[in-house]
């Protein structure tokens, strides 16, 4: 892969989970935030072999080090920010709150919060925000999809959803 942004993603230092972005601003590919962080761990692993290891390599760095935690900072971000999403979608595809639960070795009702939380802030945060601006097509959960969020998250732990949770 050589595009513009690609090339300019290889060349970038990264110090901080802020400069984790491409040229216009937006966000960075999992996958290549994860390249770069094994390429910079990668070189830190080097740095422990003995000196009279007997095979070139690259050694690791102070900038490595930070590098490596600016991009798991990142990726921590990113992932955490798709969580209640995926929660949502295990539920309209038939998972179970229990199942849910499993995956991400919480409690039913600790996954249940996960959803809940994100659907106050599509709703509250976003559509509502939105249409006070006069947003011609508001983003998040309108009042009804948001009612179909909160009532699924009434679903008992071994239930499946009988539709798409909150779809529009």
């Amino acid at each position: 892969m050589s595009t513009p942004e690609y090339e300019h993603w290889q060349n970038l230092t990264v110090r901080r989970p802020g400069d984790v972005r491409t040229l216009q601003g937006g966000p960075v590919p999992l996958s290549w935030q994860c390249e770069k962080r094994t390429a910079h761990n990668d070189r830190l692993t080097n740095s422990r072999l003995p000196a009279d290891f007997p095979h070139q390599v690259e050694r690791g760095d102070a900038g490595d080090a930070l590098a490596c935690l600016a991009l798991e900072e990142s990726i921590r971000r990113d992932i955490e920010a798709v969580r209640a999403s995926r929660v949502r979608e295990a539920l309209e595809l038939g998972a179970t709150w229990r199942q849910i639960a499993d995956a991400l070795d919480i409690t039913a009702d600790n996954a249940r919060a996960v959803l809940r939380q994100w659907a106050d802030a599509q709703h509250h945060v976003l559509y509502r925000r939105d249409v006070e601006d006069g947003q011609p097509q508001p983003l998040g959960l309108d009042d009804q999809g948001y009612a179909a969020v909160l009532a699924v998250c009434e679903l008992g732990d071994d239930e499946t959803a009988p539709g798409p949770a909150g779809a529009r």
